[in-house]
């Protein structure tokens, strides 16, 4: 008999599934949702609605798998292919994972800077490598848990001050409720829309989250790390990345208010005629922590993923090499003073072609008669639900590539 969710151990999971929220409401999401608004008004509202969706699906599936085998989707996709070609698989899906991360963490690092610098008026230099050193110890003594309720608590914070300035957006409910529902394909828009996918589904997280969940002590598996079932799970990510899409949405209502280009502080500027001169500093303090919890979670989501993929073993050599990796790519970027808005842009947009290459193989994992039980593999539905964001992903991902080599 599946057990009862109390009110405990219900917000416990909410809590520990925010830090998908965390991974994919950084200064990506800051940028390309405030852009959207700014540039289009409500027309890629939509986009932020099937992402969010989107997210929940996949990162679902991705969680029963390791609630019903033990294992990780990583684990799961090189016993599916086994030899040669289950290790050049696996080779190849970290690469893109890496790539990814390493991407990412660039514009991670980039946003945190530019909020300290907005705070603090110190050179960009300094703060750079004051954040890269704090990013390192803490992820060379961190658990995942105690990361993951900590990075939850700053972004729903940060995301909070976006939702009360959302409200003074010059919108009615009828407008709103038609643009959250209803595509539009707005000229010079696929590189935004491509952008708004990538980085609410965030490919890594997949495997990130995968790895993290506990076992369920109803399912298949059993033992002292068996904490969570299929309910509380469900539970968890649902209101986790519905709660992380409507800080989306709202810094994408925040973006109407801007006037001319988007700039960092032009949106300072919204949050200062809105709550007063004080919320500037509100605006640099909610930039670093965006930042700077996705400057944690890149590049312990990249080592996660070769030791799920690779078999290597956790906080081994090899293991730390690849989350340094990640954070020396975040902070060369840095150290370059790189102009972050178009660097972050172009970031969410590689991860949205990434992301329907690794979808496919967790559509798969998820289907799989000979690892999965019974009520664990994919209904028809969620099959479709699944196939759809494969579908449309690929589909603007494509079309971006056509764009950039025609």
């Amino acid at each position: 008999m599946p057990k009862s969710l109390s009110l405990r151990s219900g917000l416990g999971s909410i809590l520990f599934w925010s830090v998908i929220s965390a991974a994919f409401i950084g200064p990506g999401s800051v940028t390309t949702c405030a852009i959207a608004g700014s540039q289009y008004g409500l027309d890629l509202l939509w986009v932020l609605t099937f992402a969010t969706l989107g997210t929940v699906w996949l990162q679902e599936a991705a969680a029963r798998i390791t609630i019903a085998t033990g294992q990780d989707l990583g684990q799961i996709i090189t016993q599916t292919y086994a030899g040669q070609r289950g290790r050049a698989i696996a080779w190849i899906l970290f690469i893109a994972v890496f790539l990814g991360c390493a991407a990412y963490q660039a514009g991670n690092i980039l946003g945190a800077v530019t909020g300290l610098a907005l705070l603090t008026g110190l050179p960009v230099p300094t703060l750079t490598v004051g954040l890269g050193f704090v990013c390192i110890v803490l992820l060379w003594i961190g658990s995942t848990q105690g990361l993951a309720n900590f990075l939850g608590l700053a972004v729903f914070v940060m995301g909070g001050a976006f939702v009360y300035v959302a409200f003074g957006a010059p919108v009615n409910a009828v407008d709103l409720t038609k643009a959250l529902v209803v595509p539009a394909f707005p000229s010079g828009s696929i590189l935004l829309i491509n952008g708004l996918i990538g980085t609410t589904i965030v490919p890594y997280n997949l495997f990130f989250g995968s790895s993290i969940v506990p076992a369920s002590d109803n399912g298949p598996t059993t033992g002292e790390s068996a904490t969570q079932s299929l309910g509380e799970m469900r539970l968890g990510i649902w209101i986790a990345v519905v709660l992380g899409g409507i800080i989306s949405v709202a810094l994408l209502l925040a973006g109407l208010l801007i006037t001319g280009d988007f700039s960092y502080p032009h949106m300072a500027e919204v949050l200062s005629n809105r709550l007063g001169p004080w919320a500037s500093s509100l605006f640099g303090l909610g930039l670093f922590a965006a930042g700077f919890a996705s400057s944690l979670t890149a590049p312990l989501a990249a080592a996660i993923t070769a030791k799920s993929l690779l078999g290597i073993k956790a906080n081994s050599v090899s293991y730390r090499t690849v989350w340094m990796l990640v954070m020396a790519t975040g902070l060369t970027f840095g150290l370059l003073n790189a102009t972050p808005i178009p660097i972050i842009v172009a970031v969410q947009a590689i991860n949205g072609i990434l992301l329907p290459f690794v979808t496919v193989f967790l559509l798969l994992a998820v289907n799989n008669r000979k690892l999965l039980p019974d009520g664990y593999r994919n209904t028809g539905l969620q099959n479709v639900a699944m196939g759809l964001v494969v579908l449309v992903t690929a589909f603007f991902g494509l079309r971006n590539l056509w764009l950039v080599f025609q």
